[in-house]
């Protein structure tokens, strides 16, 4: 018999921030509550959740309400100011979160120093108001902001700049047992020289269900697209239609392919004849319970 190996308390924070690192949407909390009884040791916990925390709320582009309902702040990347501060462009607002909590604890005006020139900010803020008015048409309960990624001090026409569009959709229903994740990311680099608009998206679709099992998609898609560099309203139109069109048809694809799952991958997965010589109807899947034909094979039904 094999001897056991005790781990050190540095793999036991690796193992757990792997985990945590790996929660589906909306569930790190579960897993961190979970990982707390199993390491049943305080200082690896904190350490752990200390430091997968900060990054699987980014990574996952949460979304927190502000103290005050004084508005809401995407935790991104984009709007990191400094270590737990985060821009709320649309507002004007710095927030500071706690990570592990995942709570907004104060809110305070942002700085000059912190915001877009107004130059800038005029392609910001009209760019902001075509996507806000997209989000709330396309995604129910989704969130968006707009970012200046570069060039925030750019106070006249003439140089380049880029624009960073957020936006982020959960639907948690844990007591349905299935939880779920839109995140997309778009960058848009403003080219004065050529008057062209080059835009690079990043789509990523996450869905749990763990209703008598345990199913996960994590699908991810790239995207380019280019427009005419115009006025801060047209080009925010321009923007908005091709996040729309490029957003729209990837949504439309991942319905066509798991539509036709049963006629395809899980068709593949089976035998061609079973050892049963007993095909299997595929042309009646809808009606098919895998729970009843197994308990009903092994004869252990009620």
């Amino acid at each position: 018999m094999a001897e056991e190996v005790e781990l050190s308390d540095k793999q036991k924070k690796e193992i757990a921030k792997w985990f945590l690192l790996n929660s589906p949407a909306g569930e790190i909390q579960y897993v961190a509550k979970d990982l707390k009884s199993v390491l049943d040791d305080d200082q690896v916990y904190n350490e752990s959740v200390s430091e997968a925390f900060p990054v699987y709320n980014k990574s996952h582009v949460i979304c927190l309400p502000m103290p005050h309902r004084s508005g809401d702040v995407l935790v991104t990347s984009y709007g990191e100011l400094e270590k737990n501060k985060y821009l709320d462009p649309r507002t004007a607002q710095v927030a500071t979160v706690d990570h592990v909590k995942q709570v907004c604890t104060e809110v305070r005006p942002a700085s000059d120093e912190e915001l877009s020139s107004p130059y800038i900010e005029e392609f910001r803020f009209a760019l902001d108001a075509e996507i806000l008015k997209y989000v709330g048409e396309a995604y129910p309960k989704g969130v968006c902001s707009v970012y200046c990624a570069n060039g925030k001090d750019v106070e006249e026409p003439g140089s380049d700049f880029e624009l960073v569009v957020v936006i982020s959709a959960t639907r948690l229903s844990p007591q349905n047992f299935c939880n779920g994740s839109w995140r997309s990311i778009w960058n848009i680099e403003f080219k004065d020289d050529a008057q062209v608009l080059e835009l690079k998206g990043k789509l990523q679709v996450g869905a749990h269900y763990f209703e008598e099992g345990n199913v996960q998609l994590d699908a991810k898609h790239e995207c380019h697209d280019s427009t005419i560099f115009q006025s801060p309203d047209d080009s925010a139109i321009s923007i908005a239609t091709i996040i729309r069109h490029h957003e729209t048809e990837y949504l439309t694809s991942l319905e066509a392919s798991y539509s036709n799952l049963p006629d395809n991958t899980f068709k593949d997965l089976r035998r061609k004849l079973p050892v049963t010589r007993t095909l299997f109807p595929w042309h009646n899947t809808s009606q098919f319970s895998l729970t009843r034909e197994i308990t009903k094979e092994l004869g252990i039904e009620k």
